[in-house]
């Protein structure tokens, strides 16, 4: 027996452009429905949502169920929190808010097993198949199969920037928007200078050291981001479908009733 493969990593090695969808609701019936209308990544969040570790697995089944892989950006709490959502056999995890080399090469070192690093090895769980993959065979597949993702957010590890895309052991480098307006003293200005610059830096370092690239846009910019090097790009959310669905819907109900009473209830 074989783990499963990883459906980001086989279209991103083939030279192929990932789709993703962000989940911030908990129920795993949501993730469902983005898998099964054919997303290649589902994104759930531990760093600001913090589903319970039985919710996360439900959301596992559902995408793994439809061949969609589940990606969870990770909270920076304890090494468990890097490796409890791997076991549970999610494709792949998110680290954010990675400041320099040093720490890019701690995250290396927890979520890799030897001969790249030194993660904690158990195998009983989802990803080993509950034993039944072979136990260097785990090792192996589990370095081959499982992405690993360093958000680039913040100014301050621009300063070594070149150096943690040529490290070794993990798979992309992830550039935050939201936060690297905060960081740089404009949050929300989203075509300032600062950010549209790095941005561009931080796709062209990562494909330059053989990393792959990626960030969040939508239908309006991901020409334009394809054309900067990204090839993984989740693009859209869905608290932001639910509520512009319920805007207009909300919309069109007034703009109904604002018109006033309908002629067939004045005849009545």
């Amino acid at each position: 027996m074989e783990m499963r493969e990883s459906r980001v990593l086989k279209k991103l090695r083939a030279g192929e452009t990932v789709s993703c969808f962000k989940i911030n609701l908990s129920d795993p019936r949501v993730s469902e429905i983005a898998a099964l209308t054919g997303f290649d990544c589902v994104w759930v969040d531990q760093e600001h949502i913090g589903q319970d570790w039985a919710t996360l697995a439900g959301n596992v089944w559902a995408t793994k169920s439809h061949d969609s892989d589940l990606l969870v950006r990770v909270a920076r709490g304890s090494y468990s929190d890097y490796i409890r959502p791997l076991e549970l056999d999610a494709a792949g995890i998110m680290v954010p808010h990675v400041m320099n080399l040093e720490d890019a090469r701690k995250v290396v070192d927890t979520v890799r097993f030897h001969p790249v690093g030194r993660r904690p090895i158990d195998g009983g769980n989802a990803d080993a198949a509950y034993t039944a993959v072979d136990f260097n065979q785990y090792l192996t597949q589990a370095n081959e199969q499982r992405f690993v993702i360093l958000q680039i957010e913040d100014p301050e590890p621009l300063e070594e920037l070149e150096a943690i895309a040529a490290l070794d052991g993990y798979d992309m480098l992830f550039f935050g928007p939201g936060d690297f307006s905060q960081g740089i003293g404009a949050p929300g200005e989203w075509n300032h200078p600062k950010l549209i610059e790095t941005r561009k830096r931080v796709a062209e370092t990562a494909v330059r050291h053989g990393k792959f690239a990626g960030t969040v846009g939508g239908p309006g910019n991901l020409q334009e981001l394809i054309d900067m090097g990204y090839r993984f790009v989740s693009i859209g959310a869905d608290v932001v479908g639910l509520r512009n669905y319920c805007h207009d819907l909300l919309s069109a109900f007034k703009g109904t009733v604002d018109r006033g009473p309908h002629s067939s209830y004045l005849e009545n």
